[in-house]
């Protein structure tokens, strides 16, 4: 018995060394060494390594889309924890969590990973809800520890630049991402997407 509770014991810790060696590897690249899957068959124009929560935005945006612009994207993040989320959200009037027009991915209870979309008006509570940009297609995959949301959003014409804001939880309570925690990097997690420049390669978050 006590040799089964060991090699038991030794499996866990083997599994958690490998988990946490293939989430380090993951954040510890750069988005333009970054590859999708043959799953995915994506290519972006552009890609930005955003400075917090280990977190990357991949990028194009297409000006001669009709009727209106789109913005097709993949965002690379890991959340606190297997079973938690992450997110991306442009916030049409500020830099902030409050106002956001949110994508969520998280894991639902069979394992399949989900995007729903979130209008944040307060910390409180959130519910999920049509958001002020038309989603076009949305998907997600969990791979390795790390999340990534696809998804194609249609956006007003003349647009330069967006708000953008990204997070990642710890947990799902009954379908519902719970608050993430308050810590610097997550309150640091804004910045500004500029659209119409193509880079070559990778740029940082500014």
């Amino acid at each position: 018995m006590a040799s089964s509770l060991r090699f038991a014991s030794s499996l866990l810790l083997l599994i958690a060394a490998v988990s946490l060696l293939l989430v380090s590897s993951a954040i510890s690249q750069t988005c333009k060494s970054q590859k999708f899957g043959t799953q995915s068959n994506a290519t972006f124009a552009n890609c930005v390594d955003l400075p917090t929560l280990g977190a990357f935005l991949h990028y194009t945006y297409d000006s001669s889309a009709a009727p209106n612009p789109t913005l097709t994207l993949a965002f690379i993040a890991p959340p606190v924890s297997p079973d938690g989320w992450v997110a991306w959200a442009v916030n049409p009037t500020a830099p902030a969590m409050a106002g956001a027009q949110a994508l969520v991915a998280f894991r639902e209870a069979n394992g399949s990973a989900v995007v729903k979309t979130y209008n944040i008006k307060s910390y409180r509570s959130i519910a999920v809800s049509p958001i002020a940009y038309e989603v076009l297609s949305r998907r997600a995959e969990f791979s390795g520890g790390v999340m990534t949301i696809f998804a194609t959003l249609e956006l007003p014409a003349g647009v330069a630049e967006l708000n953008q804001v990204w997070q990642v939880g710890a947990s799902v309570r009954n379908g519902v991402p719970v608050v993430h925690a308050f810590g610097l990097e997550n309150l640091s997690s804004t910045g500004t997407l500029r659209l119409e420049v193509l880079v070559t390669g990778h740029q940082l978050q500014r």
